[in-house]
């Protein structure tokens, strides 16, 4: 078989292919033997008639017709994996030879991935937020720490966020029937609920903000995500406040820091959660990097998205999205009503999130190209044993595995564009929001800060 590949207009190339007699008898063989099974000879059961005696019967044009329409696309796609080309659409195939006898010889035009090249992507220019250790974030940290030390006492004052209420709660909705009953998890007496944690519906917390004891609350909202399938149920709560306390803290002193902390004093915290802030701040800024700096390189791909490209993508993510909602008991429909969202909007962002992808991976493909970054075989070696770890396989079982279903040129390609995306972020040059060069190297591991806790990790300790 011989193959010539023309470089056309709109990302198209022309294959020209050419299958001597002799292979394409191959085919023609193949064609009889479909046939045998549809024509009964006296003496030979299904699909065990020689060719000889089929082509006595029926004559060739049947086999040869049946060939073409079987064999073409075989003989395409070799001619596509012998000639390397990156196609992403289906062929438009003429044949123009052959149809009787002879030589068969036809023509596919197909759509290929573009081949794109960036200019400046070794020096982009990218803007990330990085949060410091602010004093008012100190603040916050220190009064989490003395929170579990606090006391609550009674109040007489205004409810306001902070303070703990004393509540008799009840949320009902209408059933089927039509008739109002009360919620399971949404009935309670005496529960202590801390105004402003948003732990039950946000109308909660507006509604007891500045109540004091003998209040009464009625008022109805909608549940939202976190109640699961009763999200969107419509609930009309009566509450009755029949407590109200504040939290005390401890006073802010070094006697208070050396027992409550590895510290002698109050200076020595704030040193020290000011180095982890800072240490959160880069790690948040360095995951926001790679982001940032694949938008970057994609609005330097000279191409409009291959409309071909977009949609494959599309579908790959919405099937996604379509499983991990399935896993959960939902479809696309209650997803969108959920998030209300409209069908068309939720398209649209679905096609725009795809076509930046689309971009995202032209321009990784180019830096991969233009930097002639490879492989090696100790980094597939490395992968084949993280991916065997991960399946519980043996690194061998693994490969031939991979071998076998053709993965290995996929692995292979996935690790140079992880090198070509860490090449990107190692010579971008970064900034603030002020336009200042940052630096996002973190400390070494020897001296560096252990992540502190969040707010909301004491308050639920507290709680």
């Amino acid at each position: 078989m011989q193959t010539t590949v023309e470089t056309l207009e709109d990302h198209k190339v022309r294959l020209t292919v050419a299958v001597s007699d002799a292979e394409f008898d191959k085919a023609v063989d193949k064609a009889f033997k479909k046939i045998a099974f549809e024509v009964r000879l006296p003496g030979f059961r299904p699909g065990k008639a020689p060719r000889k005696l089929l082509e006595a019967r029926i004559g060739t044009d049947a086999a040869r017709q049946q060939a073409l329409q079987d064999g073409l696309p075989e003989f395409y796609a070799k001619a596509v994996v012998d000639n390397d080309v990156d196609v992403i659409g289906f062929p438009e195939i003429e044949i123009t030879g052959g149809q009787d006898d002879g030589q068969v010889e036809f023509t596919a035009v197909v759509e290929v991935r573009p081949v794109v090249v960036l200019v400046g992507y070794d020096s982009l220019l990218v803007t990330v937020e990085v949060e410091s250790g602010s004093d008012e974030a100190i603040d916050r940290q220190i009064d989490s720490m003395r929170a579990r030390g606090g006391e609550l006492t009674e109040s007489t004052r205004p409810l306001a966020d902070g303070d703990y209420a004393t509540i008799d709660i009840s949320g009902s909705a209408t059933n089927d029937e039509g008739e109002s009953e009360e919620l399971d998890g949404l009935v309670a007496k005496e529960f202590l609920y801390k105004v402003g944690s948003g732990n039950v519906v946000p109308e909660l917390d507006e509604e007891l903000s500045g109540t004091k004891v003998g209040a009464t609350l009625k008022f109805s909202a909608t549940l939202g995500d976190r109640f699961g399938d009763r999200s969107g149920t419509e609930v009309q709560f009566d509450v009755e406040v029949k407590g109200c306390q504040e939290q005390v803290l401890p006073d802010l002193t070094d006697e208070w820091a050396s027992e409550n902390s590895e510290f002698e004093t109050v200076e020595e915290i704030r040193a020290d959660l000011r180095s982890r802030l800072d240490l959160m701040g880069k790690l948040k800024a360095q995951m926001s990097l790679r982001d940032k700096v694949i938008e970057a390189a994609a609005a330097l791909v000279p191409v409009v998205a291959p409309e071909s490209l977009v949609a494959q993508e599309s579908r790959r993510r919405l099937q996604d999205l379509e499983q991990r909602l399935g896993q959960q008991g939902l479809g696309i429909e209650q997803y969108l009503g959920m998030a209300g969202t409209e069908p068309q909007a939720f398209l649209d962002q679905l096609r725009d999130s795809a076509t930046a992808a689309v971009l995202a991976d032209l321009a990784i493909r180019a830096v991969v190209s233009q930097e002639a970054i490879e492989t090696s075989e100790a980094e597939l070696d490395a992968e084949i044993i993280r991916l065997a770890e991960e399946a519980g396989q043996k690194p061998d079982k693994a490969r031939r595995n991979l071998e076998k279903n053709g993965y290995i040129d996929s692995i292979r390609s996935d690790i140079a564009r992880g090198k070509a995306l860490q090449f990107l972020v190692d010579h971008a040059k970064v900034v603030d929001q002020n336009g200042e060069a940052v630096d996002l190297a973190l400390p070494e591991p020897a001296t560096a800060a252990t992540v502190p806790e969040t707010e909301s990790d004491t308050q639920s300790d507290q709680e």
